[in-house]
């Protein structure tokens, strides 16, 4: 299962978990990428509990972040199971991570919708990484275990947002709320257990109103516990997850190193 703040840092940041189908290749390009005017990376204080994620006017500020969160989030991968040869201390440390870029850039910014934003600034956060932690990595493509989503026999019961409606949303284990997103984003917080969902509802880019409520497998004593995923999925939103094989991007780690110090 995705950890919140996995989820979070891309619902927030990019507004979008579609995994990209290769990486960006700077060295063939006359155009030099855009980087962060100034980064600073610190190791978290021991005695800090929790995390958080800020989006800036011009960068971002994230608290007690873990690498392999980082990693997932500046490459779109919704699953860290996906993700492999990530090593044990990436998992582990938190880092108190700032990086802003120059005032032009910042107004230009301001123009953009979040994913017209994250166009532009998932290089550079991938750029970030390469630099100061040598990151470098590579996908594969592999057929693996899958669920369609598709829309139940009953129907669609989750309601459209309104066109004014303001993108919010809380996430904690077996309790979703979440208001003007669309489906790819619902998808990003369903736990699967590692396999792949396969958007097969048609909807599109509609956004909508999701309030879905269940009993985390971890937290089921017995058949009274509340219901499972699966059955809230259909009975509260008119979703239904099929199971399914699908070809999917692993993104392999081939190095990175603990991130140098300012």
């Amino acid at each position: 299962m995705l950890n919140f703040i996995s989820i979070f840092l891309l619902l927030v940041r990019a507004g979008s978990g579609t995994v990209p189908q290769q990486l960006p290749d700077h060295a063939s390009s006359s155009v030099k990428p855009k980087v962060y005017e100034v980064v600073s990376i610190k190791p978290t204080k021991p005695e800090t509990e929790g995390a958080s994620v800020e989006n800036l006017p011009d960068g971002f500020r994230d608290k007690n972040m873990r690498l392999d969160i980082l990693v997932e989030g500046a490459y779109d991968m919704t699953n860290g199971d996906h993700v492999v040869g990530m090593p044990a201390w990436a998992k582990s440390e938190g880092y108190d991570i700032e990086a802003k870029v120059d005032g032009d850039t910042a107004a230009a910014w301001k123009n953009l919708s979040f994913k017209e934003r994250w166009k532009q600034e998932q290089p550079m956060l991938q750029a970030l990484l390469a630099d100061r932690c040598k990151l470098k990595v590579h996908f594969e493509t592999k057929e693996m275990p899958a669920y369609d989503l598709v829309i139940a026999k009953g129907g669609l019961k989750m309601k459209e947002a309104p066109p004014d409606e303001e993108t919010t949303g809380h996430m904690r284990d077996g309790d979703l709320t979440v208001r003007a997103e669309p489906i790819e984003n619902l998808i990003a917080a369903i736990p699967a257990d590692g396999r792949l969902i396969v958007d097969k509802t048609g909807l599109g880019d509609k956004k909508f109103d999701f309030d879905l409520k269940w009993t985390p497998e971890n937290h089921r004593t017995d058949a009274d516990s509340g219901p499972t995923l699966f059955t809230a999925l259909e009975e509260q939103l008119g979703l239904k997850l099929v199971s399914s094989k699908a070809p999917g991007k692993v993104l392999i780690i081939d190095h990175i190193e603990k991130p140098s110090p300012n």
